[in-house]
């Protein structure tokens, strides 16, 4: 199903759908160093390189919330919102799985299928979008993420 033809009055028939794939980024260490410092995590498995390296882990590997956070940019560039959206809101989620480590100077990509589509009373519609962040050369995805965005119409 073609996304051209992705609209508010149509949302429901793209439920099931994938909705796109984000371009890939890359996550490293001063990325991750900056992203501890923000929330006070400094767990040495994120950020002490020498120990990380002599762990099991064989390196420093990336906070599973740093992934989710990547959620709204990695999604900006897809066509996830149809035309005529006013603004759209961050709702929560349902379920979040943090499926496999990522090594610092991994690439990430995401990919989002609609799952849900609810017309609020008040005109808002909440959609549900299944996001699987994928970790390039490996099989099992970083993160699985049910997502809520409440969209407004214009």
């Amino acid at each position: 199903m073609s996304l051209e033809n992705y609209t508010l009055d149509n949302l429901e028939t793209f439920i099931g759908q994938p909705l796109g794939v984000s371009d890939w980024v890359t996550i490293d260490q001063e990325r991750v160093n900056k992203f501890a410092d923000c929330t006070g995590d400094h767990q040495w498995i994120h950020v002490d390189l020498e120990k990380a390296k002599a762990s099991p882990l064989g390196g420093t590997i990336v906070h599973g919330y740093l992934v989710l956070s990547l959620l709204p940019s990695l999604t900006a560039d897809l066509r996830m919102l149809p035309q005529g959206v006013m603004y759209a809101l961050n709702y929560g989620a349902d379920r979040i799985r943090f499926t496999s480590f990522v090594p610092v100077g991994s690439r990430l990509r995401n990919h989002v299928e609609l799952l849900e589509v609810t017309r609020k009373p008040n005109g808002g519609i909440l959609l549900k979008t299944k996001n699987t962040m994928e970790i390039e050369g490996q099989e099992k995805p970083a993160m699985i993420a049910e997502t809520l965005l409440m969209i407004f119409p214009a």
